[in-house]
């Protein structure tokens, strides 16, 4: 993929000014304490006090637990702290933490360690009393810290967090508000509180937090014991349940669980809809090194393996979606845990659907999560998936039954001496307490916004690492691509070749690379018949198109040396985020590719109306 860039041009004022805004707002935020007389007693236990400008000291009491919303950098001084599942000891470098209002509240709780013998305080204390030295703390902090110092206490220093992806999010006008603090009732605050304000972050109910309930503990500790032990194998641990029971939550959990005790954890994406490592619309094999503490926009990252779906729902091509799952699925090497998530379409055909999925992967634990007494889906136990027919597969049962001319199930009885033999998977339930956790209704941010966000996180990367001004897209010189050096497909629709440059324009695109060479006798472009199953290497925005020069102009943070790779272009039915094209800075006049002044009266100008095929089960294969 030939691609030629230039330097971006250099950012207005006006972008520094919005940049600054949220840390602004904190600051302001924790200076209003100051000026109204605020001074309350301090709250029992917790010690928060300023560092310096823009940082934090906090002492915790072993199995103290603070629970807050905002951003941060956490780094533990002193003992131990965990995070969302994470042992944060003073080891480990400093963390980016981001805990929105969309998402769980994120809870920091101090970890009890072994009690030192009494000769050993003073050399913990002077311990303590170094690691502040050496990350700048003042000496008035340090006194306050150390007054209420104990040998199993953690001290964690907080920085305010500021990273180029959470600077191009928040220079979005719908998003500019998305991390400061919300309003509450002032009696509710304390000097700590105020502290804490000034470094990004607001303390909250602990009923905010996630809640581990029992079965997710018992869960939880059978699922680590299985991948630190791997007495039966390498476990397969797939995640499964309705929408909005807290999938990404206990997968997030787990994940940094099993960090504790292993480098690295294989992550499987199956949920086109709402992905975790990459942008929506993809089925991916991450390598996760690195604890997960904070929503998906937040940790965008390269996978392992990943093919670009191009949609959020599968619905209208199950055969292709099961596909794209196999053909990542054969690179999983098998060397570590794998935890899998699934969509949460489990009614009518999305369980045949999750049936076919479980009988291609053969995971060796299936992780259950419903809040209804499994109203919504039947427990998927080994007998159930071997007997019950999948929207691709036959069970086993009823290919039997079939075969006999036995109508009723429960009457059909193996012939003797038959193996029947069935993969084996250990069935483990979890009924989530999370927060609003199986209340469709009470869902904090609506799916697509989060799938917006996500893109957003991705473009991030084209910022500058450097702290400064946000960058808008349109500032940014793009690669040059020749027609004749990529291939063309649109997969969701079907598009007229006249009309394919239309589509293609102002669009979000896979950039994807096919085995074959790309052969072309003229300039024109290459279009594609049918939609190939292969590697993406990344995504881009097509900000123009040169029908003269015969150019594709493309936006990506996929660095050179994959661009050179790539040689077709995949087209979904993802956009680019509205607020993308509607928040564009420095333009005059009517900006491009959106209009306010449309006649919906012209035939085909309003909205598709979206039907479901009626779709015919399909048993092309026999479980075996």
């Amino acid at each position: 993929m030939p691609a030629r860039r230039s330097r971006p041009r250099r950012a207005s004022a006006r972008a520094l000014a919005r940049a600054s805004r949220a840390e602004a707002a904190w600051r302001e935020f924790a200076a209003s304490f100051t000026r109204i007389g605020m001074v309350p007693p301090a709250e029992p236990g917790l010690v928060a006090v300023e560092a310096a400008e823009g940082t934090a000291v906090l002492l915790l009491e072993p199995r103290q637990v603070l629970t807050f919303t905002g951003k941060c950098r956490l780094r533990c001084l002193y003992g131990a702290v965990r995070l969302l599942g994470f042992a944060v000891a003073s080891h480990h470098p400093g963390l980016p933490v981001f805990s929105p209002a969309t998402h769980c509240a994120l809870s920091l709780e101090a970890l009890p360690g072994a009690r030192p013998p009494a000769a050993a305080l003073r050399q913990l204390r002077a311990a303590a009393r170094a690691a502040m030295r050496s990350h700048r703390v003042r000496r008035p902090a340090r006194v306050k810290v150390m007054a209420r110092f104990s040998p199993d206490c953690a001290v964690v220093l907080l920085e305010h967090l500021d990273t180029p992806v959470t600077r191009f999010l928040l220079s979005h006008p719908p998003l500019s508000r998305f991390f400061e603090p919300q309003k509450k009732e002032e009696s509710n605050f304390t000097p700590e509180h105020a502290v804490l304000a000034s470094v990004g972050i607001v303390k909250c109910s602990p009923d905010c937090g996630l809640q581990v309930s029992e079965s997710m503990c018992l869960a939880l500790e059978e699922l680590i014991q299985a991948c630190c032990e791997e007495d039966e194998g390498v476990p397969v641990v797939l995640v499964c349940g309705p929408k909005n029971t807290g999938k990404s939550t206990f997968n997030r959990y787990l994940i940094n669980l099993l960090l504790n005790r292993l480098p690295v954890v294989e992550y499987m994406e199956c949920d086109i809809g709402q992905t975790e490592f990459t942008p929506p619309g993809c089925v991916s094999l991450s390598s996760v090194t690195e604890p997960v503490l904070g929503p998906p926009f937040t940790h965008q990252q390269m996978p392992s393996k990943m093919v670009y779906y191009g949609q959020t729902s599968c619905e209208q091509d199950t055969e292709r979606y099961l596909d794209v799952v196999k053909y990542v699925f054969s690179y999983y090497k098998k060397e570590v845990p794998l935890i899998i998530n699934t969509m949460g379409w489990v009614k009518g055909e999305g369980l045949l659907l999750l049936i076919d999925l479980i009988r291609l992967l053969s995971p060796s634990h299936i992780v259950q999560m419903d809040m209804c007494d499994w109203k919504l889906m039947p427990p998927l136990t080994s007998e159930h998936i071997h007997f019950s027919p999948g929207l691709h597969t036959k069970g086993k049962q009823q290919s039997k039954c079939k075969q006999l001319g036995v109508g009723s199930m429960e009457s059909w009885r193996c012939p003797e001496g038959e193996d029947v033999s069935a993969p084996q998977h250990k069935l483990l339930y979890v009924h989530p307490e999370f927060p609003r956790a199986g209340v469709a209704g009470e869902v904090r941010v609506h799916s697509s916004i989060l799938r917006d966000m996500s893109i957003l996180g991705y473009l991030g990367h084209l910022q500058s690492p450097d702290i400064g001004a946000v960058l808008p897209l349109h500032s940014l010189v793009p690669y040059q691509v020749p027609f004749n050096a990529v291939a063309l497909r649109v997969i969701h629709t079907d598009v007229a070749p006249s009309n394919i440059m239309y589509a293609v324009n102002a669009s979000w695109v896979g950039l994807c690379c096919i085995p074959e060479e790309i052969r072309c006798q003229s300039e024109g472009p290459v279009l594609l018949t049918q939609t190939p199953i292969c590697d993406c290497l990344g995504f881009g925005i097509v900000r123009g198109v040169d029908m003269e020069k015969k150019l594709y102009h493309i936006l990506t943070p996929v660095p050179p040396v994959n661009l050179r790779l790539v040689n077709c272009l995949l087209l979904g039915s993802i956009a680019i985020p509205n607020c993308v094209l509607v928040g564009q800075q420095g333009i005059e006049g009517e900006i491009p590719y959106v209009t306010s002044d449309y006649n919906y009266s012209i035939m085909g100008s309003g909205k598709l109306r979206k039907k479901k095929p009626h779709l015919k089960r399909r048993f092309e294969c026999d479980y075996p």
